[in-house]
């Protein structure tokens, strides 16, 4: 195996200047499985990338009454990518609908006329093939703002359809995958993962294993990084997930016959992600056919005065909404950890 140093520090590892912001917000029916992931209000996970949507636009959600958090409490990493845009504004923020169940409100919205995807454990009823190719078109189509793109995801599950997507693609990583719980629900996402991957067949093609047993912001935002990265830098916000979507980028290239600008690529992740014992981010991008860019923040919550907020320290939560990439690009542009970390005690404090 090849030893990688890819993790570099955060400042002045993300390019200079503004930059746009692009949450892809999807809804997997693999959320749903009792007990297979903590990232939103109990019952009502499908609406996490509504909430989350909402909050990194408006400062509040419409909703529902409260911002998701964990049962534990722990609210969504959306207060932290918030909080960077209140410190240093991106250029420009707009959500991408990758299949939602509630469109959010008042929120600068694209829309692909994409549903949400079915239980990998059932098959996911997804037209790869068409979904990658809306991304292609939107990466090659989209009009930049700022100097480049943070290109980050909010989709309930997607650690489990991301494991299932690596894994039917070829790649050796079933246990790199991390978790929005400290304690990760293996024997729940084991049995979903092999209940996936029991619907493929070795002469299916990539397309079609995807269709079965992925995610739609995994596919529409691969074939979206291989567009966008040709014109501009693609700073792709997030830990195990986007990391998968830099494998499925890397595999579907040969369908299209397109090569990958990766040195118009990072990955931008928070230390949570990258230290976690329980994933091996490092792991997995190591399985890419190019050495890639990725960063991880030093913020902590040690000094946190909410003592709800010190869980992220201990496991809980760990990445999502594009925190990593929030965090590094504010610090690049020139925030302390101490400001971000008052930022972010003051949302909650407003709420």
């Amino acid at each position: 195996m090849k030893t990688l140093n890819i993790f570099t520090n955060q400042i002045d590892s993300l390019p200079g200047g503004k930059a746009d912001f692009l949450l892809a917000a999807s809804v997997t029916r693999t959320c749903e499985i009792d007990g297979i992931t903590q990232a939103g209000i109990p019952g009502k996970i499908p609406l996490t990338p509504t909430l989350d949507a909402e909050f990194i636009t408006n400062e509040k959600v419409f909703s529902m009454p409260e911002l998701a958090e964990t049962p534990k409490g722990v609210p969504t990493p959306a207060l932290i990518t918030r909080a960077a845009h209140n410190v240093t504004p991106y250029s420009n923020i707009e959500v991408l609908n990758l299949g939602l169940d509630a469109i959010p409100q008042h929120t600068p919205l694209q829309s692909f006329m994409i549903e949400p995807s079915g239980s990998v454990a059932t098959g996911a009823n997804i037209d790869a093939r068409a979904v990658f190719e809306k991304g292609m078109i939107a990466g090659k189509s989209y009009e930049l703002k700022g100097n480049y793109l943070i290109l980050a995801e909010s989709t309930p599950g997607g650690t489990t359809t991301a494991t299932t997507t690596a894994l039917a693609l070829g790649y050796d990583c079933r246990n790199d995958f991390s978790s929005s719980f400290l304690n990760s629900p293996d024997s729940i996402k084991e049995k979903t993962i092999n209940e996936a991957l029991s619907l493929l067949d070795e002469d299916m093609t990539n397309f079609e294993k995807l269709s079965l047993v992925s995610d739609n912001m995994l596919i529409f935002c691969a074939g979206f990084l291989l567009e966008a990265s040709r014109r501009f830098h693609v700073v792709l916000a997030g830990g195990t997930q986007m990391a998968a979507c830099l494998l499925v980028a890397d595999k579907l290239k040969e369908d299209v016959l397109m090569r990958i600008k990766n040195d118009n690529i990072t990955l931008a992740t928070t230390s949570w992600v990258a230290n976690d014992n329980n994933s091996d981010l490092k792991h997995i991008l190591s399985l890419l056919s190019y050495t890639p860019h990725a960063v991880h923040t030093s913020f902590s919550f040690a000094e946190a005065e909410i003592p709800v907020l010190k869980l992220y320290d201990e496991g809980e939560a760990k990445e999502g909404v594009g925190a990593g990439a929030a965090l590094a690009y504010a610090n690049t542009n020139g925030a302390t950890n101490k400001e971000l970390l008052d930022a972010i005690e003051l949302l909650i404090y407003n709420m």
